[in-house]
């Protein structure tokens, strides 16, 4: 019963897991030029490149093709255009989205295996929605961690401020930081049994 990771338990799959085309980034990249062919590269967690994704810009939608292994284990090469839509933003520029190609939906990310869709029609959840209060103050604690600079599994035995940080702001993380590790600690403890519940 418990440990880390063992909150809230859900039938959806998390966003972690799938293939990700974010419109944001293609722009920025410049990929959405009419008659570009770019690449999209995909590695999960920091591994090695599990899938290519082409892309190719034809003014008002983008032809995706890849390659994907099916239910029957057999692998499918595939190619599909998405409509693409540009909108003003309130302080000018223009902003790009994708519609949905199941729902019809304006989103800025699609996610796939088989074929791409937006987050509500694959049913997914972002990894930190499955998280519990724990799980929430250990990633918190971690991330003020790096950016003090600190060791993890160390909390900075010197009291040292890194270099160029303002006092109030060393002083204001290292207060979160206590806060989050002392959550963390605290429901570490209780679930080993070493303070009642």
């Amino acid at each position: 019963m418990g440990g880390y990771g063992s909150g809230r338990q859900s039938t959806k799959g998390t966003t972690s897991n799938f293939l990700r085309l974010d419109i944001r980034t293609l722009k920025r990249d410049g990929m959405l030029m009419p008659g570009r062919t770019s690449h999209v590269y995909w590695s999960p967690r920091g591994s090695e490149i599990a899938s290519i994704i082409e892309v190719r810009a034809e003014g008002h939608r983008v032809v995706i093709g890849y390659r994907s292994e099916g239910c029957n284990g057999e692998w499918q090469d595939r190619e599909y255009p998405i409509k693409i839509e540009q909108t003003d933003c309130n302080l000018g520029g223009q902003r790009v989205w994708f519609w949905c190609p199941d729902c019809g939906r304006r989103v800025a990310v699609l996610y796939g295996w088989e074929r791409f869709a937006c987050r509500h029609c694959r049913n997914l959840a972002y990894a930190s929605q499955r998280e519990t209060a724990n799980d929430r103050a250990i990633r918190r604690a971690d991330n003020i961690r790096k950016r003090l600079g600190w060791q993890i599994g160390i909390a900075n035995p010197e009291g040292r401020k890194p270099n160029g940080m303002h006092w109030s702001t060393f002083e204001r993380l290292h207060s979160r930081y206590a806060k989050a590790a002392q959550l963390a600690w605290m429901d570490a403890a209780r679930r080993l049994g070493m303070i009642p519940r």
